[in-house]
């Protein structure tokens, strides 16, 4: 018999009954240190006093209006990402699904009020993941997403990481936009150069294209800084937000300069529960830490810490992984020996991680994380290596 929660997760059986910040306690009576942060979620690691006590605060007053009213802690978050970022103007959703969904409808609106209808299809990149919607299947075109999904949305045309020469050849007087993470998470955290960035700005100047970032996965400071292109000192025109933006409350957004959102007017889009005055107050929560002076700095130097020391661990043990990717605390340890049973021989020695594609383990650690916590996963890492390189020697 089908189970009443629809079975459509390989979830691991283990129960969590609470949670302090980088560490799970489980109903077996273990503590696990989370190196996979919900999937780059809790940002500010579990049960952080500041949220929990805004999340006190604001849930005896008033959870939920409608965007029928005005909400004063969504204006002043808003406000807030608006002074910190490139964007003039912010839309909240409920995930970062709805976020990418949203942008989508403002690159094509963007072009139907420039009177340019015709303009509507958007370039992506292979090995990218924007969301479990069909449409955002349909842009990122990856096997296991749209298999049985059929017929995919169209609207998307897919080219080559990284290949500018393809990209420019894909462009045709339809084209709106080009959409790319700026480090692909799912797909095997790869993380774009500055040069590759600034070229896509270039592209997009030249042919009066949006630039549409998705930083769902790798923004809000996971880099060392508030968002991933800063590194490559250019901005997009749209970009997508969502995970680390509530420190695990559901929330995420869409942002634009005034320009991009110029055909945003009433009416065009909306959502009944984003941007309630629960999920926003706890999103200024979250800014109240990570724009504090210095986080990104301590983020950027914790980053550099722990990929050293994985690097350590890659040198230590080549039969079992081949190379350390990412940035910040957005990182991957691409394994010679499949990724698949690393990850739960992990987690049964306490450590927390998850997989992604290209047979990759994404290490994606609380931004708080401190040495102590650094210098524990690492033991577990080398224990659960040496034991794997071991059992190869002995299979022959």
């Amino acid at each position: 018999m089908i189970p009443a929660v629809m079975p459509t997760y390989a979830r691991a059986d283990l129960v969590f009954e609470r949670g302090e910040g980088a560490y799970l306690f489980g109903t077996d009576g273990r503590r696990y240190l989370d190196f996979a942060a919900g999937i780059a979620v809790v940002a500010l690691g579990h049960c952080h006093p500041h949220l929990v006590k805004t999340l006190q605060e604001q849930g005896a007053k008033l959870w939920h209006v409608s965007n029928l009213y005005r909400i004063p802690e969504g204006e002043r978050l808003a406000q807030r990402l608006v002074d910190a970022t490139f964007a003039d103007t912010v839309f909240f959703t409920n995930s970062g699904a709805e976020a990418w969904e949203g942008a989508t409808k403002l690159v094509r609106k963007y072009h139907y009020t420039r009177g340019n209808p015709k303009r509507w299809r958007i370039i992506t990149v292979t090995n990218s993941f924007h969301g479990r919607t069909l449409a955002a299947i349909s842009a990122a075109k990856g096997e296991k997403l749209i298999k049985g999904f059929g017929p995919l949305v169209e609207g998307f045309d897919q080219v080559a990481w990284g290949n500018m020469n393809e990209l420019r050849a894909a462009i045709t007087d339809e084209t709106a936009a080009i959409c790319i993470e700026p480090i692909i998470g799912e797909g095997g955290i790869k993380a774009a150069t500055p040069e590759y960035l600034r070229e896509l700005r270039r592209v997009c100047d030249e042919f009066g294209l949006l630039l549409f970032f998705d930083e769902i996965q790798c923004g809000y400071g996971r880099t060392g800084r508030f968002f991933a292109h800063e590194w490559a000192g250019i901005t997009p025109d749209v970009m997508c937000v969502a995970k680390g933006i509530g420190g695990g409350f559901p929330l995420g957004a869409f942002m634009a300069t005034e320009e991009a959102a110029c055909g945003m007017t009433p009416g065009t889009h909306g959502s009944t529960y984003a941007g309630n005055p629960l999920a926003t107050a706890i999103g200024n929560a979250v800014l109240d830490i990570v724009l504090a002076d210095g986080f990104f700095e301590g983020v950027e130097r914790t980053g550099k810490q722990l990929k050293a020391e994985l690097e350590a661990l890659v040198a230590r043990h080549p039969a079992v992984l081949e190379e350390v990717r990412g940035t910040g605390l957005m990182l991957g340890l691409k394994c010679v020996q499949p990724s698949d049973q690393m990850v739960p021989e992990l987690r049964a020695a306490g450590l927390l991680t998850v997989g992604a594609g290209e047979n990759v383990i994404r290490i994606l650690p609380p931004l708080t994380i401190g040495a102590a916590e650094i210098a524990e996963a690492i033991s577990i890492l080398d224990k659960v290596c040496a034991a794997r390189a071991a059992k190869a020697v002995a299979n022959g």
